[in-house]
């Protein structure tokens, strides 16, 4: 009987183990990627239900062939099971079943925490929604151009998080990101918002997956990773662009004297005079 004890009593532990892990302190500035978080729970997952197929698969084909009728009038029977023996039956398949099933609880949980802490240093691009477009805004009037089709592009420095805060000019979008497993509502009225980490440098497809109207196909794009140099130097180049130079004063006219401290503004010319 201790035995039994001692054994459930590390099944149950095993769940508890895998959530205080999961609530261990995370290391400062340290980025949790969690895209590669979703494919290793995704992985693990689906190895658990392979295995559990594959073993109740051979028992049943086991029990196929041992147990068949051998006559047209064979009756079978049930063997005897001791109170031990009915307790292992029961709680071993329980615990085995509930410490896995919390496990991936745990760590799902903790992918959740991941996604909605947004790291320190993550690049900050303001994304509106609209039927049926994207426009992905980067401060300074640097606004991302669309490709040659008319579709949006979202340009993004490898290597470094990048958040997006997100709201809706007119009904109910959704942006998905599936690459990174990322996928946020975007609503009228209400800021959201969403990040992930571009590590390798190509493209990935961006999509709503919230039908908004007859155009809802349409709203697609491309996530674009760069090198962070050449991220750094399109945003330069664009945001020198969108400054307005200050005007150049007329040929021949004084330089303006600079306002002495205090001095009260100039009043406007009155009308018609």
């Amino acid at each position: 009987m201790k035995k039994w004890v001692f054994t459930a009593a590390m099944m149950a532990a095993a769940p508890l183990t895998a959530m205080a892990s999961s609530a261990a302190p995370a290391a400062e500035g340290a980025i949790h990627d969690h895209t590669e978080g979703w494919n290793n729970l995704w992985g693990h997952l689906v190895l658990d239900l392979g295995a559990i197929g594959v073993v109740f698969g051979l028992i049943s084909i086991y029990m196929l062939v041992s147990f068949v009728r051998k006559s047209e009038n064979e009756e079978g029977s049930l063997p005897g099971l001791s109170l031990g023996g009915s307790l292992a039956w029961t709680l071993v398949p329980v615990f085995v079943f509930l410490a896995d099933d919390m496990y991936l609880a745990a760590n799902g949980f903790k992918l959740w925490i991941n996604q909605r802490t947004v790291p320190v240093n993550a690049r900050e691009v303001k994304l509106t929604a609209m039927m049926y477009n994207w426009e992905f805004d980067y401060g300074n009037g640097v606004v991302a151009e669309a490709d040659a089709n008319g579709r949006p592009q979202l340009f993004v420095p490898q290597g470094q998080p990048v958040v997006l805060r997100m709201h809706s000019e007119d009904v109910v979008h959704s942006f998905f990101l599936p690459d990174y497993r990322v996928k946020e509502d975007v609503m009228p009225g209400r800021i959201t918002y969403e990040w992930f980490l571009p590590k390798q440098i190509g493209e990935n497809v961006l999509t709503c997956t919230e039908y908004c109207g007859v155009g809802h196909s349409n709203m697609f794009g491309k996530v674009k990773v760069i090198p962070a140099a050449k991220f750094e130097e399109m945003i330069l180049a664009k945001s020198g662009a969108a400054t307005p130079a200050p005007a150049a004063p007329a040929e021949g006219a004084a330089p303006a004297a600079p306002a002495a401290e205090g001095a009260a503004a100039p009043a406007a010319p009155a009308a018609g005079k």
